[in-house]
């Protein structure tokens, strides 16, 4: 590029009125590379950089991650959804659903003065930072065909982190099981979760439980008033420093008239009486999520960790500060 980093971000500056919401950036590439025009459009451009101000270490930074990614496999879900990951391990690029770009949206603006709230407030939140909204069209000159991507950028949890188990938790036990092979790098999930708690389970100190539960309490509460469900709660083991890592991901999707339908049809013919389908309302699936989290996270009493070592307490295996964070509980920022 023939502008300097410096240069290109008070380029970009000269582009964005301070009240806009949405900026589109039109770019053309050389026919030399037989590629096709192509357009960024930037969702809520201004809010999601006073955002980024607050977590990141400078725009600079952001931009200078993103332009060097690599193809991810996220080991999990269902979605089948593309992943990138940047090469510095600070960021990861999701491509997400249509309805899932115009749920965000709709909520974007609470979703931003809930942040702000708990940065300014202190309060907890284990909500996994979403960074930035974008929507690529690529052009075809000859054909004129057009091809959307909404892609989302969102805070690594596991960044700096020696991660040798993932769970996905969503607070429901039918048809949550991965029945991969250990050590298989897949991500585990709810029964997976359940099932080792009994056999080998993980303790953390009575603090870092409460500290859980309230972050757990304070963003499904938000969660729910913007009518967003089926967020899982994204669980790292890291066995060096022995703690557990924690976020919640996926919340962009609300309960709309098909993620309804799917609840009657699942309610109706296909989940056991004893059990509720993962898709349910969201204030059912809040309460579902609350109790899930409150009863398999097993704690022990605080005065069980040593108050006059820095080492790990040798039965939660977590230091005597962790999870004390006041804007993530795994004092991880992005």
């Amino acid at each position: 590029s023939r502008f300097s980093s410096f240069d290109g971000l008070s380029l970009l500056d000269s582009l964005v009125p301070p009240d806009a919401h949405n900026i589109e950036v039109s770019l053309g590439v050389s026919k030399s590379l037989g590629k096709g025009k192509y357009s960024v459009f930037c969702l809520y451009a201004n809010q999601f950089r006073d955002l980024r101000e607050r977590c990141c270490p400078s725009e600079l930074d952001y931009i200078a991650s993103l332009s060097r990614c690599r193809n991810w496999d996220a080991k999990g879900g269902k979605s089948k959804s593309f992943f990138a990951k940047t090469l510095d391990d600070r960021f990861i690029i999701k491509e997400i659903k249509k309805t899932e770009y115009e749920s965000f949206e709709k909520f974007a603006l609470h979703y931003f003065k809930y942040m702000n709230q708990s940065f300014e407030s202190g309060s907890q939140t284990c909500l996994a930072k979403v960074l930035g909204i974008y929507q690529v069209i690529v052009r075809q000159p000859k054909t004129g065909k057009e091809t959307r991507h909404d892609l989302m950028v969102m805070e690594n949890l596991t960044f700096g982190r020696n991660i040798t188990r993932q769970y996905d938790l969503k607070g429901a036990l039918h048809a949550r099981f991965n029945s991969a092979a250990e050590g298989s790098g897949d991500v585990l999930l709810d029964q997976n979760f359940v099932n080792d708690m009994n056999s080998s389970p993980l303790y953390v100190s009575n603090q870092a439980k409460r500290l859980l539960q309230r972050a757990v309490w304070n963003d499904t509460t938000f969660l729910n008033s913007i009518n967003v469900m089926d967020y899982s709660l994204l669980v790292g083991v890291d066995t060096e420093r022995r703690e557990l890592v924690c976020g919640i991901i996926d919340y962009l999707r609300q309960y709309t008239w098909d993620k309804q339908l799917e609840t009657w049809v699942k309610s109706s013919l296909v989940v056991p009486k004893n059990l509720l389908p993962t898709v349910i309302s969201p204030r059912e699936y809040k309460k579902r999520f609350r109790k899930f989290m409150s009863t398999y996270f097993l704690s022990v009493p605080d005065h069980w960790c040593s108050q006059g070592s820095s080492d790990p307490c040798q039965l939660c295996g977590t230091p005597n500060d962790a999870w004390s964070q006041p804007k993530s509980l795994n004092g991880i920022s992005a």
